[in-house]
Protein backbone atom coordinates (compact mmCIF):
# COMPACT_ATOMS: atom_id res chain seq x y z
CA UNK A 1 0.00 0.00 0.00
CA UNK A 2 1.39 3.38 -1.12
CA UNK A 3 0.83 5.91 1.91
CA UNK A 4 0.66 9.57 1.27
CA UNK A 5 4.06 11.69 2.12
CA UNK A 6 3.95 13.43 5.42
CA UNK A 7 6.73 16.01 4.74
CA UNK A 8 3.98 19.07 4.68
CA UNK A 9 2.63 19.64 8.17
CA UNK A 10 -1.07 20.46 8.58
CA UNK A 11 -0.78 24.02 9.39
CA UNK A 12 2.01 24.33 6.09
CA UNK A 13 -1.24 22.24 3.82
CA UNK A 14 -3.91 24.28 5.54
CA UNK A 15 -2.24 27.49 4.59
CA UNK A 16 -1.32 26.32 1.24
CA UNK A 17 -4.57 24.62 0.47
CA UNK A 18 -6.65 28.13 1.65
CA UNK A 19 -4.89 30.44 -0.42
CA UNK A 20 -7.31 30.76 -3.18
CA UNK A 21 -10.01 31.51 -0.62
CA UNK A 22 -8.27 33.96 1.23
CA UNK A 23 -7.45 36.01 -2.09
CA UNK A 24 -10.67 35.43 -3.61
CA UNK A 25 -12.59 38.30 -1.09
CA UNK A 26 -9.71 41.16 -2.12
CA UNK A 27 -10.35 39.89 -6.04
CA UNK A 28 -13.62 40.49 -6.04
CA UNK A 29 -13.75 44.16 -4.02
CA UNK A 30 -10.95 45.01 -6.23
CA UNK A 31 -13.25 43.89 -9.28
CA UNK A 32 -15.91 45.97 -7.74
CA UNK A 33 -14.14 49.24 -7.61
CA UNK A 34 -12.47 48.82 -10.80
CA UNK A 35 -16.44 48.65 -12.37
CA UNK A 36 -17.21 51.44 -9.86
CA UNK A 37 -14.80 53.55 -11.23
CA UNK A 38 -15.32 53.36 -15.11
CA UNK A 39 -18.70 54.15 -14.26
CA UNK A 40 -17.42 57.31 -12.68
CA UNK A 41 -15.18 58.29 -15.43
CA UNK A 42 -18.17 57.65 -18.37
CA UNK A 43 -21.05 58.69 -16.71
CA UNK A 44 -22.10 62.21 -15.72
CA UNK A 45 -21.97 62.36 -11.69
CA UNK A 46 -23.51 65.76 -11.49
CA UNK A 47 -26.54 64.62 -13.03
CA UNK A 48 -26.58 60.84 -10.94
CA UNK A 49 -25.72 63.68 -7.69
CA UNK A 50 -28.59 66.26 -8.97
CA UNK A 51 -30.93 63.40 -9.35
CA UNK A 52 -30.09 61.90 -5.65
CA UNK A 53 -30.45 65.51 -4.31
CA UNK A 54 -34.07 65.72 -5.02
CA UNK A 55 -34.98 63.28 -2.62
CA UNK A 56 -36.77 64.87 0.12
CA UNK A 57 -37.02 63.93 3.45
CA UNK A 58 -40.47 62.61 3.56
CA UNK A 59 -39.70 60.48 0.03
CA UNK A 60 -36.95 59.41 1.55
CA UNK A 61 -39.11 58.32 4.97
CA UNK A 62 -41.69 56.64 2.91
CA UNK A 63 -38.82 54.56 0.89
CA UNK A 64 -37.02 53.87 3.88
CA UNK A 65 -40.45 52.54 6.19
CA UNK A 66 -41.54 50.85 2.36
CA UNK A 67 -37.92 48.93 2.52
CA UNK A 68 -38.20 47.57 5.41
CA UNK A 69 -42.04 46.71 5.30
CA UNK A 70 -40.81 44.79 2.22
CA UNK A 71 -37.44 43.35 3.51
CA UNK A 72 -39.64 41.82 6.81
CA UNK A 73 -41.96 39.66 3.88
CA UNK A 74 -38.76 39.14 1.67
CA UNK A 75 -36.78 37.59 4.94
CA UNK A 76 -39.76 35.56 6.70
CA UNK A 77 -40.43 33.94 2.64
CA UNK A 78 -36.36 33.42 2.82
CA UNK A 79 -36.23 31.67 5.89
CA UNK A 80 -38.89 29.96 5.36
CA UNK A 81 -37.58 28.48 2.34
CA UNK A 82 -34.09 27.67 4.34
CA UNK A 83 -36.92 25.84 7.40
CA UNK A 84 -38.12 23.63 4.49
CA UNK A 85 -34.99 22.55 2.96
CA UNK A 86 -32.85 22.27 5.99
CA UNK A 87 -35.79 20.01 7.64
CA UNK A 88 -35.64 17.92 4.26
CA UNK A 89 -31.98 17.62 4.77
CA UNK A 90 -32.88 15.91 8.44
CA UNK A 91 -32.17 19.05 10.03
CA UNK A 92 -33.90 20.73 13.03
CA UNK A 93 -34.80 23.96 12.52
CA UNK A 94 -38.03 26.10 13.44
CA UNK A 95 -38.80 29.50 11.64
CA UNK A 96 -38.39 32.22 14.09
CA UNK A 97 -34.57 31.58 14.74
CA UNK A 98 -34.60 30.75 11.15
CA UNK A 99 -35.57 34.41 10.62
CA UNK A 100 -33.43 35.80 12.97
CA UNK A 101 -30.19 34.37 11.75
CA UNK A 102 -31.29 35.11 8.37
CA UNK A 103 -31.51 38.91 9.30
CA UNK A 104 -28.49 38.92 10.63
CA UNK A 105 -26.97 37.16 7.63
CA UNK A 106 -28.16 39.90 5.89
CA UNK A 107 -27.10 42.78 7.84
CA UNK A 108 -23.37 41.26 7.95
CA UNK A 109 -23.32 40.71 3.90
CA UNK A 110 -24.77 44.03 3.46
CA UNK A 111 -21.73 45.84 5.50
CA UNK A 112 -18.91 43.51 4.84
CA UNK A 113 -17.09 43.95 1.65
CA UNK A 114 -16.78 40.70 0.27
CA UNK A 115 -21.13 40.19 0.66
CA UNK A 116 -21.39 36.01 1.36
CA UNK A 117 -19.69 36.00 4.99
CA UNK A 118 -23.40 36.35 6.52
CA UNK A 119 -24.54 33.63 4.66
CA UNK A 120 -21.28 31.41 5.72
CA UNK A 121 -21.97 32.30 9.22
CA UNK A 122 -25.51 31.39 8.93
CA UNK A 123 -24.53 27.99 7.17
CA UNK A 124 -21.94 27.02 9.42
CA UNK A 125 -23.59 27.79 12.25
CA UNK A 126 -26.83 26.24 12.05
CA UNK A 127 -24.58 22.85 10.66
CA UNK A 128 -22.58 23.07 13.73
CA UNK A 129 -25.52 23.49 16.28
CA UNK A 130 -27.53 20.47 14.15
CA UNK A 131 -24.22 18.27 14.55
CA UNK A 132 -24.22 17.86 11.15
CA UNK A 133 -21.67 20.43 9.89
CA UNK A 134 -22.27 19.35 5.90
CA UNK A 135 -25.41 19.48 5.96
CA UNK A 136 -26.28 22.11 7.02
CA UNK A 137 -23.67 24.88 4.64
CA UNK A 138 -25.15 22.47 1.73
CA UNK A 139 -28.88 23.66 2.78
CA UNK A 140 -28.10 26.99 2.45
CA UNK A 141 -26.00 26.62 -0.45
CA UNK A 142 -29.58 24.37 -2.13
CA UNK A 143 -31.51 27.28 -0.34
CA UNK A 144 -30.43 29.99 -2.25
CA UNK A 145 -29.45 28.26 -5.37
CA UNK A 146 -33.70 27.98 -5.55
CA UNK A 147 -33.92 31.61 -5.73
CA UNK A 148 -30.39 32.38 -7.95
CA UNK A 149 -32.12 29.32 -10.21
CA UNK A 150 -35.26 31.00 -10.44
CA UNK A 151 -34.25 35.05 -11.02
CA UNK A 152 -32.19 33.45 -14.10
CA UNK A 153 -35.08 31.77 -15.76
CA UNK A 154 -37.31 34.96 -15.62
CA UNK A 155 -33.73 36.78 -17.08
CA UNK A 156 -33.55 33.93 -20.42
CA UNK A 157 -37.72 34.41 -20.18
CA UNK A 158 -37.17 38.22 -20.58
CA UNK A 159 -34.25 37.94 -22.95
CA UNK A 160 -36.94 35.77 -25.59
CA UNK A 161 -39.61 38.16 -24.95
CA UNK A 162 -38.08 41.30 -25.32
CA UNK A 163 -35.41 40.87 -28.24
CA UNK A 164 -34.47 44.92 -27.59
CA UNK A 165 -32.60 44.05 -24.69
CA UNK A 166 -30.50 41.56 -26.39
CA UNK A 167 -28.58 45.17 -27.17
CA UNK A 168 -27.37 44.71 -23.13
CA UNK A 169 -25.47 41.95 -24.13
CA UNK A 170 -21.74 43.63 -25.56
CA UNK A 171 -20.30 40.30 -27.67
CA UNK A 172 -16.57 42.01 -26.55
CA UNK A 173 -17.69 42.01 -22.72
CA UNK A 174 -19.17 38.46 -23.46
CA UNK A 175 -16.18 37.31 -24.52
CA UNK A 176 -14.21 38.60 -21.88
CA UNK A 177 -16.22 36.83 -19.35
CA UNK A 178 -16.21 33.44 -20.53
CA UNK A 179 -12.55 33.63 -21.00
CA UNK A 180 -11.91 34.77 -17.33
CA UNK A 181 -14.52 32.23 -16.12
CA UNK A 182 -12.48 29.65 -18.12
CA UNK A 183 -9.22 30.52 -16.61
CA UNK A 184 -11.25 30.69 -13.21
CA UNK A 185 -12.41 26.80 -13.81
CA UNK A 186 -8.81 26.09 -15.13
CA UNK A 187 -7.26 27.37 -11.64
CA UNK A 188 -9.67 26.20 -9.41
CA UNK A 189 -9.56 22.69 -11.36
CA UNK A 190 -5.58 23.03 -10.66
CA UNK A 191 -5.76 24.10 -7.04
CA UNK A 192 -8.79 21.21 -7.00
CA UNK A 193 -5.96 18.89 -7.87
CA UNK A 194 -3.71 19.82 -5.38
CA UNK A 195 -3.16 16.61 -2.21
CA UNK A 196 -6.41 15.39 -1.27
CA UNK A 197 -8.60 18.54 -2.23
CA UNK A 198 -9.91 16.85 -5.71
CA UNK A 199 -11.60 13.42 -3.74
CA UNK A 200 -13.15 16.26 -1.27
CA UNK A 201 -14.20 18.02 -4.09
CA UNK A 202 -15.87 15.17 -5.99
CA UNK A 203 -17.83 13.78 -2.67
CA UNK A 204 -19.30 17.50 -2.03
CA UNK A 205 -20.30 17.67 -5.52
CA UNK A 206 -21.55 14.52 -4.89
CA UNK A 207 -23.47 15.17 -1.80
CA UNK A 208 -24.84 18.58 -2.88
CA UNK A 209 -25.94 16.86 -5.71
CA UNK A 210 -28.06 13.82 -4.10
CA UNK A 211 -29.52 16.78 -1.57
CA UNK A 212 -30.84 18.63 -4.10
CA UNK A 213 -33.14 15.27 -5.58
CA UNK A 214 -33.89 15.45 -2.04
CA UNK A 215 -34.93 18.67 -2.25
CA UNK A 216 -35.67 21.29 -4.84
CA UNK A 217 -36.11 18.51 -6.97
CA UNK A 218 -38.64 16.69 -4.59
CA UNK A 219 -42.09 16.06 -6.14
CA UNK A 220 -43.61 17.78 -3.36
CA UNK A 221 -40.77 19.74 -1.71
CA UNK A 222 -39.30 21.21 -5.17
CA UNK A 223 -43.31 23.33 -5.92
CA UNK A 224 -43.21 24.85 -2.52
CA UNK A 225 -39.82 26.08 -3.05
CA UNK A 226 -40.19 27.31 -6.20
CA UNK A 227 -43.31 29.05 -4.98
CA UNK A 228 -41.39 30.74 -2.15
CA UNK A 229 -38.53 31.38 -4.16
CA UNK A 230 -40.40 33.98 -6.73
CA UNK A 231 -42.46 35.72 -3.87
CA UNK A 232 -39.10 36.53 -2.73
CA UNK A 233 -37.87 37.93 -6.47
CA UNK A 234 -41.39 40.12 -6.59
CA UNK A 235 -40.82 41.79 -3.07
CA UNK A 236 -37.05 42.48 -4.74
CA UNK A 237 -38.32 43.55 -7.95
CA UNK A 238 -41.03 46.04 -5.89
CA UNK A 239 -38.02 47.21 -3.68
CA UNK A 240 -36.18 48.32 -7.26
CA UNK A 241 -39.14 50.02 -7.60
CA UNK A 242 -39.50 52.31 -4.95
CA UNK A 243 -36.01 53.17 -5.46
CA UNK A 244 -36.96 54.57 -9.20
CA UNK A 245 -39.48 56.19 -7.94
CA UNK A 246 -37.01 57.37 -5.31
CA UNK A 247 -35.13 58.67 -7.48
CA UNK A 248 -37.04 60.51 -9.96
CA UNK A 249 -38.33 57.98 -12.44
CA UNK A 250 -41.62 58.76 -13.63
CA UNK A 251 -41.40 55.79 -16.40
CA UNK A 252 -44.63 53.04 -15.74
CA UNK A 253 -44.12 50.23 -13.63
CA UNK A 254 -43.66 48.03 -16.52
CA UNK A 255 -41.16 49.45 -18.11
CA UNK A 256 -38.76 49.25 -15.09
CA UNK A 257 -39.53 45.43 -14.26
CA UNK A 258 -36.58 44.37 -16.91
CA UNK A 259 -34.03 46.83 -15.60
CA UNK A 260 -34.91 45.09 -11.90
CA UNK A 261 -34.67 42.03 -13.46
CA UNK A 262 -30.95 43.24 -14.83
CA UNK A 263 -30.03 44.41 -11.88
CA UNK A 264 -30.35 41.60 -9.71
CA UNK A 265 -28.96 39.41 -12.16
CA UNK A 266 -25.98 41.29 -12.23
CA UNK A 267 -25.86 41.43 -8.18
CA UNK A 268 -25.23 37.47 -8.73
CA UNK A 269 -21.86 38.23 -10.69
CA UNK A 270 -19.83 37.31 -8.15
CA UNK A 271 -17.39 40.65 -8.56
CA UNK A 272 -19.16 42.88 -5.99
CA UNK A 273 -18.59 44.55 -2.77
CA UNK A 274 -21.26 44.29 -0.61
CA UNK A 275 -23.41 44.15 -4.07
CA UNK A 276 -22.08 47.20 -5.01
CA UNK A 277 -20.15 47.52 -8.28
CA UNK A 278 -22.01 45.44 -11.28
CA UNK A 279 -25.22 46.36 -10.55
CA UNK A 280 -24.81 49.75 -10.51
CA UNK A 281 -23.10 49.02 -14.15
CA UNK A 282 -26.29 46.74 -15.02
CA UNK A 283 -28.62 49.43 -14.01
CA UNK A 284 -27.51 52.13 -15.69
CA UNK A 285 -27.00 50.29 -19.15
CA UNK A 286 -30.25 48.87 -18.76
CA UNK A 287 -32.01 52.11 -17.92
CA UNK A 288 -29.75 53.54 -21.17
CA UNK A 289 -31.69 50.28 -23.30
CA UNK A 290 -34.81 51.74 -22.69
CA UNK A 291 -34.78 55.36 -22.88
CA UNK A 292 -34.41 56.20 -19.18
CA UNK A 293 -31.12 57.50 -19.22
CA UNK A 294 -27.99 55.89 -17.72
CA UNK A 295 -27.38 58.84 -15.23
CA UNK A 296 -30.70 58.28 -13.55
CA UNK A 297 -30.34 54.63 -13.72
CA UNK A 298 -27.02 54.45 -11.67
CA UNK A 299 -29.20 57.03 -8.92
CA UNK A 300 -32.02 53.99 -8.60
CA UNK A 301 -28.83 51.48 -8.41
CA UNK A 302 -27.75 53.92 -5.60
CA UNK A 303 -30.95 54.29 -3.75
CA UNK A 304 -31.34 50.67 -4.05
CA UNK A 305 -28.53 49.77 -2.58
CA UNK A 306 -29.52 51.98 0.61
CA UNK A 307 -32.63 50.49 0.77
CA UNK A 308 -31.21 47.10 0.94
CA UNK A 309 -29.16 48.50 4.11
CA UNK A 310 -31.93 50.06 5.74
CA UNK A 311 -34.27 46.58 5.00
CA UNK A 312 -31.29 44.86 6.69
CA UNK A 313 -31.04 46.77 9.87
CA UNK A 314 -33.43 44.69 11.61
CA UNK A 315 -30.34 42.19 11.36
CA UNK A 316 -27.86 44.56 13.69
CA UNK A 317 -30.29 44.17 16.38
CA UNK A 318 -30.37 40.70 16.32
CA UNK A 319 -25.99 40.56 15.54
CA UNK A 320 -26.24 42.64 18.80
CA UNK A 321 -28.76 40.38 21.01
CA UNK A 322 -26.91 37.39 19.68
CA UNK A 323 -23.59 38.42 21.08
CA UNK A 324 -24.36 39.55 24.10
CA UNK A 325 -25.87 36.84 25.20
CA UNK A 326 -23.69 34.50 23.87
CA UNK A 327 -25.39 33.63 21.10
CA UNK A 328 -26.84 30.50 23.01
CA UNK A 329 -30.10 29.31 21.39
CA UNK A 330 -33.33 27.27 22.59
CA UNK A 331 -32.88 23.85 23.24
CA UNK A 332 -35.67 23.10 21.12
CA UNK A 333 -33.63 24.92 17.98
CA UNK A 334 -31.15 22.46 17.40
CA UNK A 335 -32.08 19.59 19.18
CA UNK A 336 -28.60 19.11 20.68
CA UNK A 337 -27.45 18.16 24.50
CA UNK A 338 -26.23 20.42 27.04
CA UNK A 339 -22.41 19.08 26.06
CA UNK A 340 -22.97 20.30 22.16
CA UNK A 341 -24.45 23.46 23.20
CA UNK A 342 -21.27 24.41 25.46
CA UNK A 343 -19.10 23.51 21.97
CA UNK A 344 -21.45 25.82 19.51
CA UNK A 345 -21.29 28.70 22.33
CA UNK A 346 -17.75 28.12 22.12
CA UNK A 347 -17.85 28.06 18.66
CA UNK A 348 -19.83 31.23 17.99
CA UNK A 349 -19.18 33.66 19.89
CA UNK A 350 -17.54 35.56 17.46
CA UNK A 351 -19.36 34.71 13.98
CA UNK A 352 -16.42 35.42 11.52
CA UNK A 353 -13.82 33.36 13.76
CA UNK A 354 -16.10 30.58 12.67
CA UNK A 355 -16.37 31.70 8.79
CA UNK A 356 -12.10 32.43 8.59
CA UNK A 357 -11.45 28.91 9.85
CA UNK A 358 -14.08 27.08 7.55
CA UNK A 359 -13.69 29.24 4.21
CA UNK A 360 -17.11 27.70 2.91
CA UNK A 361 -18.67 29.10 -0.29
CA UNK A 362 -21.98 30.14 -0.76
CA UNK A 363 -23.86 32.02 -3.26
CA UNK A 364 -24.47 35.83 -3.65
CA UNK A 365 -26.95 37.47 -1.76
CA UNK A 366 -29.46 38.63 -4.74
CA UNK A 367 -32.90 36.95 -4.23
Amino acid sequence: MVTEPTDVTEPEHRRRSGAPSALWPWVRVLAALAVLGVLAWRLDLAAVAAALGTVGAGPAAAATAAALAIGAATTLLSARRWVLVARALGLPLRTGPAVAAYYRALFLNAVLPTGVLGDVHRAVDHGRRSGALGAGVRAVVLERTAGQALLIAVGVLLLAVLPAWWGLLDPEAAAVAVLAAAAGAAALLAWARRGTALPRVRRAVRAVAADARATLFARRLGPRVAVLSAAVLGGHVVLFLVAARTAGAAAPAVDLVPPAVVALLAMAIPANAAGWGPREAATAAAFGTAGLGAELGLATAVVYGLLALAASLPGAVVLALSRRAGDQPPRGDSGGSAAKDAHRSASTAAPLCAVASEGRPTTPDAV
